[in-house]
């Protein structure tokens, strides 16, 4: 199990700070055409889309995925 967290690039990073860096580097209006769920599309927030995105596992997995793909960028941010 130690050696799974070791290679889960999520590991210790919360879905907030996930979401926040994500709209940092993005914007809601270049996120929802990322990722088309309604959260990032009608009046979008941060607190509001934490609630569907931890509640819908599909949507969190679609962020999650986009987040591991951003990261190289988001360092260099």
């Amino acid at each position: 199990m130690e050696n799974h967290q070791k290679n889960n690039l999520l590991h210790g990073i919360t879905l907030q700070k996930i979401l926040e860096d994500l709209v940092d580097f993005y914007g809601f209006d270049t996120l929802s055409e990322l990722i088309k769920i309604k959260c990032f599309t009608d009046n979008p927030s941060v607190k509001s889309s934490l609630t569907f995105l931890r509640k819908t596992d599909w949507a969190r997995t679609k962020v999650e995925n986009l987040y591991i793909k951003t990261l190289p960028k988001l360092t260099k941010y």
